[in-house]
């Protein structure tokens, strides 16, 4: 084993240096199991950090810890490199300076409060101009022109779930709302009804906020023929920074919330009138299913946008939905294969921690 090696091999720290119970938590789940002493608190129960472990814990709890989401995108408060080693600029909280300390001079990095670049936080011009119905038009011709046209090939299964039907065993009851009753969601609007479904039944579950004392039925659906769907979670190529990026605007667009709704229902009414039979959109939950972390950057350069497999780094942090629109049941597009009761019998959630102040 060369210098490198073994340096990077090196226990510098334990989960039981830490007086910050989030850090002690975190370091304790992704620290190494060994019974060795601990060079720095003696212990020999905690778990052991090398520098790459004190690294990533700073990452998760300092910068994916301080991360903000704004109406459109997010990004961190704090962030490190060895560049600041010794310069650390951050405020903490009084339990949290020794840790820090730590910190810093195992790992030879600085912190330091970070200024975001404005595309991270919604100034990207497409989706500048998607917010202004007067300016809207020519990106939604681009929409339908740059992203990728799919096929939802016949006999292809998906799930669409519903909290306290009235008829649970009518499976008209799993088609679109009523035309009366539209608008409600992130694709239909009045008059405009819209079959949503996946074929991720945990995601199901996220997008009706289904609790433990709901009474949950899941139609399993099987497609009837091909249909012609635009893929709205397909990666663009972009010869284009972040600010011109469409690919971004989209992704921020269906990450945001009840705010985004009337660009994404004109975006589907957009598609519907070209002649599509749906979209396939990310899910909103995508990334609390995947464990994703939103609008990660390098330098402050979209990862998204410059990983050499985009589309494979996209799609593991993705779930994808499918809107059809009109009645797909009543229409014939689809078809029932069964319904089922879905009962709730064990939640679980993984997270880690962040600072209060800084």
């Amino acid at each position: 084993m060369n210098d490198d090696a073994a340096n990077e091999n090196q226990i510098l720290l334990c989960s039981h240096c830490f007086a910050d119970e989030g850090l002690r938590v975190d370091a304790t789940r992704h620290g190494l199991e060994q019974p060795d002493e601990c060079p720095q608190c003696k212990s020999t129960e905690g778990r052991k950090l090398t520098k790459s472990h004190i690294e990533a814990l700073a990452w998760y709890f300092f910068v994916s810890g301080t991360t903000v989401r704004s109406e459109y995108g997010g990004y961190p408060r704090i962030q490190f490199n060895e560049h600041h080693y010794g310069e650390t600029s951050i405020s903490p909280s009084a339990w949290l300076k020794n840790d820090i300390k730590l910190i810093e001079e195992s790992a030879k990095i600085g912190f330091f409060h970070y200024g975001p670049r404005f595309w991270m936080f919604g100034e990207i011009e497409p989706l500048k101009a998607l917010q202004d119905p007067a300016t809207r038009q020519p990106i939604l011709e681009r929409i339908l022109n740059e992203y990728p046209v799919v096929a939802l090939a016949k006999d292809t299964k998906f799930y669409r779930l519903r909290v306290g039907p009235t008829e649970p065993a009518d499976p008209l009851e799993y088609d679109s709302p009523p035309v009366a009753l539209a608008g409600n969601g992130r694709l239909d609007s009045a008059g405009f009804p819209v079959m949503y479904g996946s074929q991720d039944i945990d995601v199901c579950i996220h997008e009706c906020h289904a609790s433990a004392d709901d009474d949950i039925f899941v139609a399993t659906f099987k497609t009837q023929r091909d249909l012609r769907l635009l893929d709205l979670t397909h990666v663009l190529q972009e010869d284009v920074t972040e600010f011109e990026s469409l690919d971004l605007a989209l992704h921020m667009l269906f990450l945001a919330r009840s705010h985004s709704y009337e660009i994404c229902r004109a975006i589907a009414q957009y598609a519907c009138q070209a002649g599509f039979d749906g979209i396939i959109y990310p899910s909103y939950f995508s990334l609390i299913r995947t464990g994703g972390h939103p609008f990660e950057t390098v330098m402050g350069m979209s990862v998204r946008r410059f990983h050499p497999q985009a589309n494979q780094y996209a799609n593991a942090y993705t779930i994808q939905n499918f809107a059809l629109f009109g009645r797909p049941l009543e229409s014939g597009l689809v078809s029932v294969e069964c319904i089922n009761r879905l009962i709730i019998t064990q939640v679980g959630y993984q997270g880690h921690f962040g600072p209060v102040t800084y």
